[in-house]
C-alpha cells in the first residue's frame, strides 16, 4: 500500500509560510532543493513549499500524538489564531472536536495558515 511521501504546498509569502509552520504545529526547517523549501512535517512526510501564490482554501490534515496536538492547541491560542471543532467552524472559537479520520475517531482542531488553506490537527490519542 502506498504513503504520502510530500506534497508541493502552494504560498503567497514564503517566509511567512515558514515560520508559520514551524512556530504553529512546530514542523522543521530542512532547506532548500531546487526551487522549494523544505519543510518535515513527520519522519517519512515533508512539505515542500512554492512560492507560486495560491487562491488558499486546501484542506490539510496532520495526525500528531497527544502530547503534541495539546502543545499545537495551545499555541494556536496563545497565538490569537482563529479556530473550531470542524472543517465549517473556524472562527468559532470553540473545541477541540472530535471527528473521523484514517484511523478511527479523535480530538480535531481546525485553523487557517496564512495563505489561506485550512488546516486540521488531529490526535488518535486520547
Amino acid at each position: 500500500m502506498a504513503s504520502l511521501d510530500h506534497i508541493i504546498l502552494k504560498v503567497n509569502d514564503l517566509n511567512t509560510s515558514v515560520a508559520f509552520y514551524t512556530k504553529v504545529p512546530g514542523f522543521t526547517l530542512e532547506g532548500t532543493d531546487g526551487p522549494f523549501t523544505i519543510v518535515r512535517a513527520g519522519p517519512n512526510f515533508q512539505l515542500q513549499f512554492a512560492a507560486w501564490g495560491t487562491p488558499g482554501l486546501e484542506h490539510y490534515a496532520f495526525a500528531v500524538s497527544g502530547v503534541e496536538f495539546e502543545e499545537i492547541f495551545g499555541r494556536v491560542k496563545a497565538m490569537g489564531i482563529a479556530y473550531g471543532p470542524t472543517f465549517s467552524s473556524v472562527g468559532a472559537t470553540t473545541g477541540p472536536g472530535r471527528e473521523y479520520g484514517a484511523r478511527g475517531a479523535g480530538p480535531t482542531i481546525y485553523f487557517n495558515d496564512p495563505n489561506p488553506h485550512i488546516l486540521e490537527i488531529r490526535s488518535y490519542e486520547t
